[in-house]
């Protein structure tokens, strides 16, 4: 930062110098010259210590949401004789997907110019050293950069398993998760955040309403038909075990999604600091509205109607994070809430699914809503930050057809990852297994001992 400073003030100087040494429009050529040199060196990508700073505590703080914020959650939710089984699953796959990112996820997200895929350039991170900037994020190193990506493909694809817990193989996991992430999480993030189709349309995501939420909601739900419901689902109660367990793993999420939004300025700066109070303000306002909803509706404000309309928030603002204003996040985040109460209750009823932790529920939905609304919100006269040439009714096409084109994708290579995963290792444990609980029968241990 204090290089460009001292770069940009000799620059000025030697303009101001020559101006005084002549006089009329004389001046105006080497003025001219010198603002031109100045931001020629502005334009070099330079290391800065903040940015790179920011950017790894945000990568800390988005591994906090998945472990152990997103395993607790999810613990939480299921029954006490499943709940190692979620956490193992969250944490291996946390595991498994970042050495996979890093020996060809990234090349195939971030290398390359293809419209659906990468290339091959940056295989094993071949080509990058300490020394190298990144491409994206031009002030931090580009190793930061990986590692911040990393996570984001990790959480994704450990978001989908809360959707068939409590009956699905733990090999089943593994194998679907490199196939879907392989198919669908990488040409994904490619088309919207590294130049490829989407981004060519002009879609705007910032921090992964398509991408992460849409994606893996529709995974989650494509699996959840496929393993099949829970013996017992609909004839007798499968409730939570821990529901304080889960208001634990919510606020880590809250606090692990600044890094997931805010980090995704890439940039200590304005944008960061709008991502972060929208991420605050939008969280708020859904955990409101969705609680008052189920007041209304049911009589009665749960603590698990607070951080699911918390989660839904988050969701949803995801994708506006660092293009609407905090108003407008506060709307999103008011119609959230009910919208993603619906989600769990009368849309679940409608579709006859057993999603055992409502991941299409709250992140499909949404993320849907999230990513529509973005191109409204956005809107300078609204509070936004709009893309050049905007125009409202363009705009929300154009997110409508991304929002299409993510259902349409991550549907068709769900269903085919979950077939490869049937006809290799089984997607479902047996009757027996089912009913002792996974935690012993998958994994030999218990979460609680008596």
């Amino acid at each position: 930062m204090s290089k460009k400073i001292w770069t940009l003030g000799l620059g000025l100087l030697a303009a101001c110098t020559a101006a005084l040494a002549q006089d009329g429009g004389a001046a105006a050529a080497p003025v001219a010259a010198a603002v031109a040199e100045t931001a020629a060196v502005a334009a070099v990508p330079t290391l800065s210590a903040g940015d790179t700073a920011w950017v790894l505590t945000s990568t800390l703080l988005v591994i906090l949401m998945v472990i152990p914020g997103l395993g607790l959650f999810y613990g939480g939710l299921v029954r006490s004789k499943n709940m190692l089984s979620v956490l193992a699953q969250v944490f291996v796959i946390f595991s498994l997907i970042t050495v996979l990112w890093a020996v060809y996820g990234f090349t195939l997200a971030f290398g390359g110019e293809g419209r659906f895929f990468g290339g091959f350039d940056k295989l094993f991170l071949m080509g990058i050293t300490h020394d190298t900037l990144s491409s994206a994020m031009k002030t931090i190193p580009e190793y930061v950069f990986v590692a911040f990506q990393s996570t984001f493909a990790a959480i994704t694809v450990a978001l989908i398993v809360g959707a068939f817990a409590e009956r699905i193989k733990f090999a089943a996991v593994l194998v679907f998760s490199v196939l879907w992430f392989t198919f669908s999480y990488i040409p994904m993030a490619h088309m919207v955040w590294a130049g490829g189709l989407l981004a060519e349309d002009g879609a705007l995501d910032f921090a992964g309403g398509t991408v992460v939420h849409i994606n893996a909601a529709v995974a989650g739900l494509v699996g959840a038909y496929m393993v099949g419901k829970r013996i017992g689902f609909g004839k007798e109660a499968l409730p939570p075990h821990s529901l304080t367990l889960t208001m634990v793993g919510a606020s880590l999420l809250w606090v692990g999604w600044f890094g997931f939004n805010a980090g995704s300025a890439g940039a200590a700066n304005g944008i960061a600091g709008l991502a972060f109070i929208n991420t605050i303000v939008a969280t708020g306002a859904a955990a409101l509205s969705w609680i008052t909803a189920e007041a209304l509706h049911r009589g009665k404000a749960s603590m698990l109607g607070a951080a699911s309309g918390a989660v839904a928030g988050l969701v949803c603002v995801t994708p506006a994070a660092g293009f609407v204003g905090p108003m407008g996040a506060i709307v999103m985040g008011l119609i959230a809430g009910p919208l993603c109460l619906w989600g769990v209750s009368g849309l679940k009823h409608l579709l006859k699914v057993d999603d055992v932790c409502d991941v299409f529920g709250v992140h499909g939905v949404g993320g849907i809503l999230g990513a529509i609304l973005t191109g409204v919100f956005c809107a300078k006269g609204l509070g936004g930050i709009e893309p050049e040439g905007y125009s409202m009714a363009h705009q929300v096409w154009v997110q409508v057809k991304s929002v299409l084109l993510t259902i349409a994708w991550s549907g068709v290579v769900s269903l085919v990852a979950y077939k490869i995963a049937a006809l290799t290792v089984g997607l479902r444990v047996s009757e027996e297994s089912e009913r002792q609980g996974l935690d012993i029968t998958s994994h030999g241990e218990v979460a609680y001992t008596r």
